[in-house]
């Protein structure tokens, strides 16, 4: 007898689900439907800013399956359809079709939730002003870009310096704005340490943005069309024609908390090593309404990324399709550009290091991409963090020019193998002078890091 999967959600975890499930099962062993609010499935939300700015030509080299494809796998996926409400003991999904507000309930066997984040939008004045956007989905990208072309000036401003802010600033620059980035902390992205966030808020005024630090943004002002016009502060306001907001994303679990899912500290769903749903054996969740254990402190923490909605989507669709899978967890590997400066980091951080009560040693090291002697050798800078009794390696941070950003891969290897920087110091890494120096600026950092614990017992 055919069982019926629902996926809610239908860009990488819910497709990535579907598609597994559907490689397991055929179609008359496993009926697979999908709600998809939006107009699109199975793009790349990483490359919104790269399209916005104009380094991606269309919108449809986002966008890795289209629709139809998946239809003619045989996937019922339903577009412009929202899911508004969980019914667990009935085992049920009830959703309206956006274009004609028609509801219904469809019942399932196995339910799969991906829905994703949403842009943290703060209770400000006119924060849902005309020329307000938050960018989290293909259909957000397209509302920026339409609203970029019909601004009436060239004032922009970002609120936050995250990921999509730095990225997102770089992509007005490209297409003619003057920017504005402000930032409650004192630098940019706050997933490095300040001493490596400096360097990306330098780069950031090399290109022209005006990176304002330390400061809060208090509202939103508006003209009498509703339009936003300027963002305001305790201290100051900035002219805006266009306002992009970085201030990053939450777990979309509204759906789940009605439904009684269990949620943890960051609002995301929990759920098992299979990424079943805890005290749910019928319901899976990835992606980005999840929270994920994080290796290197043990505990869960929402990392909204699309590496890892994939890799859920694939242990999900396993699970439903039949078969087994498990996501072992993170260490909080992610890369970043801004210009030509190439941004990466995994592990701790030193805030993250004394809040788990570690003892650390830091170490920060200058050195190149090439051999020194070799044309275009890049400058890199690499930050390590070392346990200080054991001198196991408990984060990396590296910010640098081209061939600087992939290096983390490194460290994320040694994080999860949990090796020590003395044990770092004997890998037998690639080198010829086109590509790195002798010693490959990682391996300088940990023989640094090594020194630096040898000397604190």
């Amino acid at each position: 007898m055919s069982e019926r999967v629902v996926v809610i959600g239908g860009d990488a975890a819910g497709m990535a689900a579907a598609s597994q499930a559907r490689r397991l099962k055929k179609a008359g062993e496993l009926e697979i439907v999908v709600f998809e609010r939006g107009h699109f499935t199975s793009y790349s939300a990483c490359g919104i800013p790269y399209w916005v700015g104009g380094d991606v030509g269309d919108r449809d080299d986002l966008i890795a399956r289209t629709p139809a494809e998946h239809r003619e796998r045989g996937i019922d996926l339903r577009l412009r359809t929202e899911a508004l409400e969980i019914d667990v003991p009935g085992r049920r999904v009830r959703a309206r079709d956006l274009e004609s507000g028609d509801e219904t309930w469809t019942g399932y066997d196995k339910l799969v939730i991906a829905t994703g984040a949403a842009p943290i939008r703060p209770p400000l004045p006119g924060i849902d002003a005309a020329g307000v956007h938050g960018v989290q989905t293909l259909d957000d990208g397209q509302e920026l870009i339409d609203s970029l072309d019909s601004a009436r000036g060239r004032e922009a401003v970002v609120v936050g310096a995250g990921y999509i802010g730095v990225e997102m600033a770089e992509a007005l620059i490209n297409r003619g704005f003057r920017v504005t980035m402000i930032n409650r902390g004192s630098e940019p992205m706050s997933t490095l340490d300040p001493d490596m966030g400096v360097l990306i808020r330098k780069a950031m005024q090399g290109m022209g943005i005006s990176v304002i630090g330390d400061t809060e943004v208090t509202g939103l002002r508006t003209d009498g069309e509703g339009r936003v016009r300027a963002v305001g502060t305790g201290a100051a306001e900035y002219p805006a024609d266009i306002v992009v907001l970085g201030l990053g994303v939450h777990p979309a679990t509204d759906l789940a908390r009605a439904a009684g899912l269990p949620l943890g500290a960051y609002g995301g769903l929990l759920t098992d090593r299979a990424m079943r749903v805890r005290g749910h054996e019928n319901i899976w969740a990835g992606g980005d309404c999840v929270e994920v254990l994080d290796l290197m402190s043990g505990a869960e923490r929402h990392i909204p990324l699309g590496t890892h909605a994939n890799k859920h989507g694939q242990i999900i669709g396993s699970g439903v399709g039949g078969d087994y899978a498990t996501f072992p967890g993170v260490v909080g590997t992610a890369v970043s550009k801004v210009c030509d400066l190439e941004v990466a980091r995994t592990g701790l951080r030193e805030r993250d290091a004394r809040a788990a009560g570690l003892q650390y040693v830091t170490v920060v090291i200058e050195s190149t991409s090439r051999a020194g002697y070799f044309p275009d050798a890049a400058p890199m800078t690499v930050k390590m963090l070392a346990e200080r009794r054991t001198g196991r390696l408990l984060g990396v941070q590296i910010v640098g020019r081209e061939g600087a950003g992939k290096r983390i891969d490194i460290a994320a290897v040694a994080l999860t193998a949990g090796m020590t920087v003395e044990q770092m110091i004997s890998l037998d890494l690639g080198y010829a002078p086109p590509f790195s120096p002798v010693w490959d600026p990682v391996l300088v950092a940990a023989r640094k890091a090594l020194t630096a614990v040898r000397q604190h017992p």
